[in-house]
């Protein structure tokens, strides 16, 4: 069987069809999504006093948490980061 693939990884594959730069952001989001819920998880936050530290509403807070939503800001990444201690990194790389 000496049939070439197509693409030698998902990312060559996804880069093929145009899908990549959207698969990454999505991954990406999703990451950090679950990255704000462990640390309110371990400061023992509830979304109620994350949207008070943030100065923001709840509804802000859902929306930061729900991984298929994609329209956080890095002003609101930021706001987050701050309300639970932490620095927000964006790197090109």
């Amino acid at each position: 069987m000496d049939e070439k693939h197509i693409g030698d990884t998902l990312d060559d594959f996804l880069a093929e069809e145009g899908l990549l730069a959207e698969a990454e952001a999505v991954a990406i989001k999703r990451v950090i999504a679950f990255q704000i819920s462990q640390l309110m998880e371990q400061q023992r936050l509830s979304k109620a006093e994350m949207a008070r530290r943030m100065q923001t509403s709840r509804a802000a807070v859902d929306r930061l948490l729900d991984p298929s939503n994609e329209s956080a800001t890095l002003t609101t990444l930021e706001k987050a980061a701050l309300a639970l201690g932490k620095r927000l990194q964006v790197a090109l790389v």
